[in-house]
Order: C-alpha cells, then structure tokens, then sequence
C-alpha cells in the first residue's frame, strides 16, 4: 500500500517517481496549512490539532516515498505499507479535509462542483464500507498470495500502478469507517464496525500466512519473513485499533448533538402555546390569551379581547340576531343556527316578547 515499496535487490538511491510522490505529498500539506491559515484569518474556528495530524500525516508519506528504510528488504517493505497505507491515511482523513475545503472555498462554481462530486452516487457507492473493505484487504490478498509482488520489481509503470491503487484503497476505506466529512449517505455505527473487524481480521490472517510463507516468486530470508510478518501483524492491529476509537468518539459526538437537538425542540414554545412535550406556556402579563378552540372575531373587533369571546348582542327584528361565525346577519345571509364551541360563551338568546299584560 506505498507509492515506493522496497524489494530485494541492489541498493540505490531514490528515482524520480519517489521524488515526485515525496514532492506532492509535502505540497499537499502546505496547501492544507494555507486553508486552515485563510479560515482562521476569516475568523473562523478550525482545530490546530488537525493540522497537526495532517503535517503528521503527509511528512510520514514523503519519508516512506523518498527512499528504502534502513533495515531488511521485506521489514522495510512492511514498514512502509503501515506508514502510508495505514497510518497515514488516518491521520489524513481525522484533519477532515474535504470540510476544510469546502469551507475554505467560497460561494461558487468550484464550492457547488467539489459538494457535488462528494454527494454523488458512485461515490456513495465507493465509500460504502463492505466495498471499501474489500478493494483495501483484498488488493493486499492479490498482492501478496499471487506472483504480482514479484512482478512489480521488474516493471516500474506496474509498480506504480499498483502502488497508487493500494494507497487510494486504503484512504477510502478509512475515510467509509470514520465518515467524518460529508458523504452521500452515513452509514450506522454497526456496519462500519463490523466492516472494521471483519478487515482486522482478515488482515491478520494474511501477516500469519506471511509469515509461514513468502509471496510467490521472492527469495526472503525467513528471519526477513519472520520480521515483517510481526510489523504487519502488530502494526495493523495498532492501527485498527486507533480506527475503533475514532469510530466511538464521532459515534458518542453525534449522539450528543441529537440529544441536544431534541432537547431544544422541546423547549421551544409552538403556535398553541405549548412546548414541544406537551407542557402549556403560560402568557405573559401583559399578553392576552387567545380565543378557544381558533374562534374567530366579528369584522367591528380586529383584535384580541380576552380569553372568552362574547358574541354581539342582538339587535332588533327578525334579522338583528347574531351567528355564531362571529357575522352581523343584517345584510347578508345567516349561515345557519348558532353552534356551539367548546369554551366560547355565547350570549342566550332574547325570547320573543309575549302577551300584554300577561
């Protein structure tokens, strides 16, 4: 999973696709430390610690690109793979910087174009965890177990392509487990973590297969074998580990902030003067209750008037009397006997006057 894996074979010095992967990975550390620099000039808040962690995690790519690590042939080959395969990649996607980005970007095309291509649906599909486990673990299975290993020392452009395959395999499957930045969709905590033991373990049986036997087509000491095997084993236990935290921390943040988010629904009042869990606002002083049940006032009375309305008293003839709609009959047409509301007050009805004297 590096850019520059070592083989056995004469020593030399770092050629020119070493130089370019070490060059790039240290321009991309200072085009993050330059966003991060404009966001805080801005005025916004962006933790120190993740430019920390992405410093860490591009000067380790560079050191492991730039040349063989002292040591062993297969050692210093399984050296490398932890570094840049594993180690690297999380520290890179702990610094979030696809958030970094897109808030260091402005409004615009290139803004709308970058949130585009990361919500899109083969990108969804790529960071879907079990698809991303396999194109990581896997690649290192063919790898290893077949004669591409040997073949990659003999064809540098097959070198190379194999190498960046395994590296971008690698930052997709940290960046399905964590998803810390946005994606299309997020996955539950029990299918990342279950993707993530399930690759844990597939990698530790590939580090005891090394260990009892060597990739096809190389001729590794068993000493050399035997010490690489353990790097690999241990080593990537380390890092799934540290995989595991950062899936329970984001896990405990985001349950959290819905917590948090629930409990300020419930305090917020709604339209009916109740909060959200049912308990009722009492009005202000100064701030008159309105109206049972939605009643609505007569076209004379605007405003609110109290908590109890009181329907117009009646007027006289047969076409003085009021509805219950709140309507002045006089002039229009009434729209019906008088209902009822529950906790509206209606004035009772002037009886028709009888008999003189009685």
């Amino acid at each position: 999973m590096t850019l520059a894996h070592v083989h056995p074979g004469p020593a030399g010095g770092p050629g020119t696709g070493q130089v370019l992967a070490a060059v790039a990975a240290l321009l991309v550390t200072v085009a993050y430390l330059a966003a991060a620099s404009r966001l805080r000039r801005r005025g916004d808040a962006w933790s120190r610690w993740r430019d920390v962690s992405f410093t860490a995690g591009g000067v380790g790519t560079a050191w492991a690109s730039g040349g063989p690590v002292t040591g062993a042939p297969f050692t210093g080959h399984m050296i490398q793979h932890l570094v840049v395969g594993m180690a690297a990649p999380l520290l890179f996607v702990v610094a979030r910087p696809l958030t970094l980005a897109l808030r260091a970007l402005g409004p615009g095309r290139a803004r709308r174009g970058l949130l585009a291509v990361a919500r899109s649906r083969p990108v969804g599909w790529l960071v879907l965890p079990p698809l991303a486990a396999l194109l990581n673990v896997g690649g290192l299975w063919l790898l290893y177990r077949t004669e591409l290993f040997a073949a990659t020392r003999h064809q540098p452009l097959l070198h190379g392509v194999v190498h960046a395959h395994m590296l971008a395999a690698g930052l997709v499957f940290t960046f399905a487990v964590c998803q810390l930045d946005p994606v299309r969709r997020r996955w539950g905590v029990a299918v990342r973590g279950a993707t993530l033991l399930a690759a844990g373990a597939a990698h530790a049986v590939l580090a005891r297969t090394l260990y009892a036997l060597p990739p096809p087509g190389t001729g590794f000491t068993p000493a050399d074998l035997h010490s690489g095997a353990r790097w690999m084993y241990y080593g990537g236990d380390v890092v799934d580990a540290a995989l595991a935290v950062v899936l329970g921390v984001g896990w405990y943040t985001a349950g959290g902030r819905a917590r948090a988010r629930h409990h300020r629904r419930g305090a917020a009042p709604t339209r009916s003067g109740q909060s959200a869990t049912g308990a009722a606002a009492a009005p202000g002083p100064t701030t008159p209750a309105r109206p049972a049940g939605g009643a609505r006032q007569g076209a004379g009375a605007r405003g609110l008037r109290g908590a109890v309305r009181v329907a117009p008293a009646a007027r006289k003839g047969p076409s003085a009397a009021a509805c219950d709609d709140g309507h002045r009959c006089p002039g229009r047409r009434c729209r019906g006997a008088p209902r009822p509301r529950p906790g509206v007050e209606t004035a009772a009805p002037t009886p028709p006057p009888g008999p003189w004297p009685p």
